[in-house]
């Protein structure tokens, strides 16, 4: 492993070349042999990124300088053109159907930039370039594309006002969309004009930017950008009801606040410091990694214990350390099912978004499914054991062709085991738990599938 260090760009008062510089300095004295700028929302202004790169490169020529800028604001190729020319090394891109949008310019139109100014640069495998297009487009339309915000694929000039990183605007829309019948209601109620999903994305960003300084300028990235948007998003709503600004702040946010997480870039406001002192927290400056104690060898007991692999530079180790619960989640296939289930709904909502009834989305899928039939009459038993039945199965479970379905409890008292016969997921139970159907009933529907496995 390499440890690259990460300047979090962004465009503030306190984010000034000087104040990167110094931090890269102290990273490159603790050891980073790399340094990457994280222009994590695009905002990075191209003069000022070019003065950094060049004032790391002038003090450490041997430094590796990678540019990491997304395309929200639409600065990131005049930003990656200013650094190319002042010595970084790597740029970081990305490709079609993910290029641009929220994301990173494409590859294509970096390389020719680059190229026509002179910069020795690799040559693109036109044909691996297609076939990756083709199956990341493929995953879009089978799965991502059901939980992707349309407006990831646009970009907005707003970005440059409340400084949020893309990534943050999928979560910041699906909140917006969440408040927003509650917002209009309290309008309602007040005789007040109601406002559209517009108005109150120019209203959160205002209030970012109103939020933002007061609370230290902390970098807006995870998790520091979903604190400064959360405190945001509960101003307005606080606001809208006629009542004060700082009165729904959660916990994480009063850590990052008080110093728990580490000094802040900026000074806070004396109305936030007065708030913190009315509620009786105090003000720490000690060593955040003093708050977690080293457990490595804990999870180095786990992975021994679950006889899980530490993968070959530990990577899977510290994918335990840095993210536990959903890696076990992971291990155990609670997180498969769990993503197969909000897959079905997040398609059935597609649909009925498309004008479906709930009748025609069952008709359309049980078009494309088998139907598991009752051989006899009998009463349906969902994996049954011998301490007694359980619960029947969710939809989208992934059965395999060996694998017991389900049993009938026959009148005449015996238990008839049903095999699907074939691999597929179930989507659509038509017998629950305990349900008596006749011979030749459809007990549920599958879909003969392999595209998870």
């Amino acid at each position: 492993m390499i440890p690259q260090a990460t300047l979090c760009i962004t465009h503030s008062p306190v984010h000034t070349v000087e104040y990167y510089a110094d931090i890269a300095d102290k990273l490159i004295e603790a050891g980073a042999p790399e340094i990457c700028l994280k222009d994590m929302a695009g905002i990075g202004r191209p003069g000022m990124l070019g003065r950094l790169t060049k004032a790391i490169k002038e003090k450490h020529p041997e430094i590796i300088i990678q540019y990491h800028g997304h395309s929200g604001p639409g600065l990131s190729m005049a930003s990656i053109l200013e650094v190319c020319e002042n010595g970084a090394d790597i740029i970081d891109v990305a490709m079609e159907p993910m290029s641009w949008g929220k994301v990173h310019p494409d590859v294509i139109s970096v390389q020719a930039m680059l190229k026509d100014k002179g910069y020795d640069v690799p040559e693109i495998n036109m044909k691996a370039y297609m076939k990756a297009r083709a199956m990341t487009q493929e995953f879009i339309d089978d799965f991502l594309g059901y939980f992707m915000d349309s407006t990831n694929k646009q970009m907005s000039s707003l970005l440059l006002k409340c400084g949020l990183p893309g990534g943050m605007m999928g979560s910041m829309m699906a909140d917006l969309k969440g408040v927003h019948a509650g917002i209009n209601m309290i309008l309602r109620g007040k005789n007040e004009p109601e406002l559209s999903i517009d108005d109150l994305l120019v209203i959160l960003f205002d209030e970012v930017e109103y939020v933002w300084p007061k609370l230290g300028y902390p970098p807006l990235v995870t998790p520091f950008s979903q604190y400064v948007k959360n405190v945001a998003l509960m101003n307005v709503m606080q606001l809208v009801k006629g009542e004060e600004r700082w009165t729904m702040i959660d916990n994480h946010t009063w850590d990052m606040i008080l110093g728990k997480s580490g000094r802040l870039p900026g000074q806070l406001a004396p109305e936030i410091i007065e708030l913190a002192k009315s509620q009786g927290y105090e003000f720490v400056d000690t060593d955040p990694q003093s708050n977690y104690p080293d457990a490595l060898e804990g999870y180095r007991k786990e992975m021994d214990e679950n006889g899980w692999e530490y993968g070959e530079d530990d990577e899977e180790l510290f994918e335990l350390a840095m993210h536990d619960r959903q890696y076990r989640d992971y291990k155990s296939g609670v997180a498969k099912k769990r993503f197969e289930t909000d897959l079905e709904h997040a398609k059935d909502a597609a649909m009925a978004k498309n004008g479906y009834s709930e009748e025609e989305i069952r008709k359309l899928k049980r078009a494309k499914a088998d139907p598991i039939i009752a051989p006899d009459k009998g009463q349906v038993l969902w994996e049954v054991s011998v301490e007694g039945p359980s619960t029947a199965p969710f939809i989208g479970r992934k059965y395999q062709h060996d694998e017991t379905f389900c049993y009938l409890s026959t009148p005449w008292g015996e238990y008839e085991k049903l095999l699907t016969g074939f691999t597929g997921r179930v989507v659509e139970v038509c017998a629950q738990q305990g349900a008596t159907v006749n011979k030749g009933d459809v007990i549920a529907y599958i879909e003969r599938s392999d595209i998870f496995a």
